[in-house]
Order: structure tokens, then sequence, then C-alpha cells
């Protein structure tokens, strides 16, 4: 069965997740995807992927490695405590390199 074939309740048997809402960002040999994920309860959830375009050796095959991370509702506002946190500590040490000459 082609994956297009499945239908929701294959999905669900299958322990997929519905995703509402996904965005990509494109970064270089990476992509982020943020996806807006529904559970079996009907509780939403952010999952976040990383997938990295590798290959091993001129002429082999090109390979994708995958990380993921859940978060979810409960933890949203101490994550992007950190995160608002983490960017102004590069934002400063970045700002005072470019001043430097270092990019």
């Amino acid at each position: 069965m082609a994956i297009e074939e499945l239908t929701e309740k294959d999905s669900n048997w299958l322990g997929d997740k519905e995703i509402v809402y996904s965005k990509a960002i494109k970064a270089g040999k990476r992509i982020y995807y943020l996806d807006v994920k529904k559970n079996l309860k009907g509780d939403l959830f952010i999952a976040i992927t990383e997938s990295k375009r590798s290959q091993t050796k001129e002429g082999d095959a090109v390979t994708f490695e995958k990380h993921k991370i859940f978060l979810y509702k409960e933890d949203f506002d101490k994550f992007m405590d950190g995160m608002e946190d983490i960017i102004k500590y590069i934002k400063e040490r970045n700002s005072g390199a470019e001043a430097d000459g270092y990019q």
C-alpha cells in the first residue's frame, strides 16, 4: 500500500499523529520542520524536526539524518523564555565580534 493511500484510521493504527499545521524552514544543508500535531486525546503539541542532508563519499547515495524534539503546551512558556535568553546572549556576543571584524 502506498503512503498516499493510507486512510486516517490506518494512520492512527501506525501511531502517526495528525499534523494540523506545518512550517518548513530551509537553512543551508538543513531543513527545520515545525509541525503542530494532535495526539489521540485531541491535545496539540509541537514536533520540531531537523533534517540534514549527508553524503559520505562522492557517488554514494544521499541520506538524511533526522532529529526530533517534542514540545508540549505545559512547557511552551519555559521553552520560549529559555530561547529568548539564549538568543539574546548570542546576539550580544556576536555584535561585539562583528565590531572586531569577526562574523
